[in-house]
C-alpha cells in the first residue's frame, strides 16, 4: 500500500504544481492559498482510493462496522462543507443542503448487506441511476470551485460526487476492474493515442462533408495560446472527462458487462438494448430541428450490430460489447442538450471509442485522457463545431 500512496503522492504534487502555475496571479493569490491544502488533500484522496490495496485496505478497515463505514463519507461531507465556509458560502440552504443525502445514500444501500454479493443485479443498477440523476439533473450552488475566483480546475462538489461513487461501489460494495487510478504505461497510452486519432479522422471526414465541421485555423500558435490549450486540457480532464468516464465506464459498463455475462439468456440484453435505444435514438432525431434526423438511429443500429459480429466470433467473453455498445449509445442520446443531431451521433460513436479504450486498459483515467483528447481536439487544430 505504501508504494501505491506513494505513486498517488508524486501525482498530486505534479498536479498541484499546474495548479499553482494558473494561479500564481496576485489577486486570486489569497483565494489560491485557502484552496491549496483542500486541493491537495482531494486529489491524493482521489488518485489513490480507486487503487486496489488501498481500496482492500478500507474495506478490511471497516469491516461490517456502520460507524466506520460511514467515517469516510462524513469526512467528505464535512471537507466540503468546511471549505464553503472559508469562503463565507453558506452550505445550509438550496440544493447543497441535500450533498449529505447524495452522499450518505449510496454508502447506506451498499452497507445494508451488499457487502459480499458477488451477483449484479437490478439494485446496483437502480442505485446508480437514483445516485447519478441528481448529480447531473440538479446544479448545486456553491459548488465549491478551486479557487473560489481563478482558473478552477474543478469544484469541490464534483470531485466529492467521484469518490462517493468510487467508495460506495468499488470499497463498500466490493465491485472490481473500475480502474479508477493514474498509472503510466506505454501500451495504454498508444491505445489511447491511435483510438483518438483514428475516431477523430473518421468524424472529420464526415462532420467536414455536411459543414458540421469547419477549418478556423489559428492567428498565431504562440506561448499564450499554448497554455491555454494546456489549461483547457486540464480542466476538461478533472472537470468533464474524468467524471463522466468513472460513471459511463468504470460503473455502467463494468456492472453491465458482469451482468450480461452471467445471464442465461444474454441474447436478451442485445435484442432490448437495441430495440430501446434505437427507438430512442428516432425519438431524439425527430424532435431537434435540422436535416440527418435518421443520422442518430443508423449510428445505434451499426454499433449494436459491431457487437452482435464481435462477440459472435467467440474471441471476447458474452456481454463485453454488448455492454460496450448500450453505454455508448446511452452516452450519445444524453448529449440531447446540445440540440444538434449530427453532435449526438457522432457522441454514441464517441462513446463506443472510449469504452473500447476502458476495455483495452481497464483504467478509467485512459479512457479520460482519449475524452479529454477528443474534446480538445477543435482548439488544438483550430476547428470550429458548427452545434
Amino acid at each position: 500500500m505504501l508504494r501505491e500512496t506513494r505513486s498517488s503522492f508524486y501525482w498530486t504534487i505534479a498536479l498541484t504544481l499546474l495548479f499553482v502555475f494558473y494561479n500564481s496571479n496576485p489577486d486570486v493569490l489569497p483565494g489560491m492559498l485557502i484552496a491549496l491544502p483542500f486541493f491537495m488533500v482531494f486529489y491524493f484522496i482521489l488518485f489513490s482510493i480507486g487503487r486496489e490495496k488501498v481500496s482492500a485496505g478500507l474495506r478490511k478497515w471497516s469491516g461490517s462496522a456502520i460507524g466506520k463505514i460511514l467515517a469516510v463519507p462524513a469526512a467528505l461531507i464535512i471537507l466540503y462543507f468546511g471549505y464553503l465556509l472559508l469562503n463565507q458560502q453558506n452550505p445550509f440552504r438550496g440544493v447543497v443542503s441535500m450533498v449529505p443525502y447524495l452522499v450518505f445514500f449510496p454508502v447506506l444501500v451498499f452497507a445494508a448487506g451488499r457487502k459480499h454479493e458477488t451477483r449484479i443485479d437490478w439494485l446496483d443498477f437502480v442505485t446508480f441511476v437514483v445516485f447519478l440523476l441528481p448529480i447531473t439533473l440538479i446544479n448545486a450552488k456553491p459548488s465549491g470551485n478551486l479557487p473560489v475566483s481563478g482558473n478552477s480546475f474543478d469544484s469541490v462538489y464534483r470531485i466529492v460526487m467521484m469518490l462517493t461513487a468510487v467508495y460506495a461501489f468499488v470499497v463498500v460494495r466490493g465491485l472490481d476492474d473500475v480502474g479508477f487510478f493514474p498509472e503510466f504505461k506505454w501500451k495504454s497510452l498508444f491505445t489511447s493515442v491511435w483510438v483518438w486519432l483514428a475516431f477523430y479522422v473518421f468524424v472529420f471526414i464526415i462532420g467536414y462533408s455536411v459543414d458540421f465541421i469547419r477549418i478556423k485555423g489559428h492567428e498565431v500558435f504562440d506561448f499564450p495560446l499554448v497554455k491555454k490549450i494546456v489549461l483547457v486540457f486540464i480542466t476538461t480532464f478533472l472537470h468533464t472527462a474524468l467524471f463522466e468516464e468513472l460513471f459511463f465506464r468504470g460503473i455502467l459498463q463494468n456492472i453491465l458487462e458482469k451482468r450480461i455475462n452471467r445471464a442465461k439468456n444474454r441474447m436478451a440484453f442485445w435484442k432490448w438494448g437495441l430495440g430501446v435505444l434505437f427507438l430512442l435514438s428516432i425519438l431524439v432525431g425527430y424532435t431537434l430541428k435540422g436535416s440527418m434526423q435518421w443520422f442518430p438511429a443508423l449510428v445505434t443500429l451499426l454499433i449494436f450490430l459491431a457487437a452482435f459480429f464481435i462477440e459472435k466470433s467467440g474471441r471476447f467473453s458474452a456481454g463485453t460489447y454488448t455492454s460496450l455498445a448500450i453505454t455508448g449509445v446511452i452516452f450519445g442520446l444524453v448529449h440531447y442538450h446540445s440540440g444538434s443531431i449530427i453532435f449526438i451521433g457522432f457522441a454514441s460513436i464517441a462513446g463506443w471509442a472510449y469504452g473500447y479504450t476502458w476495455l483495452k486498459t481497464r483504467n478509467v483515467f485512459y479512457a479520460a485522457l482519449v475524452h479529454t483528447l477528443v474534446n480538445s481536439s477543435a482548439l488544438m487544430f483550430g476547428l470550429e463545431l458548427a452545434k
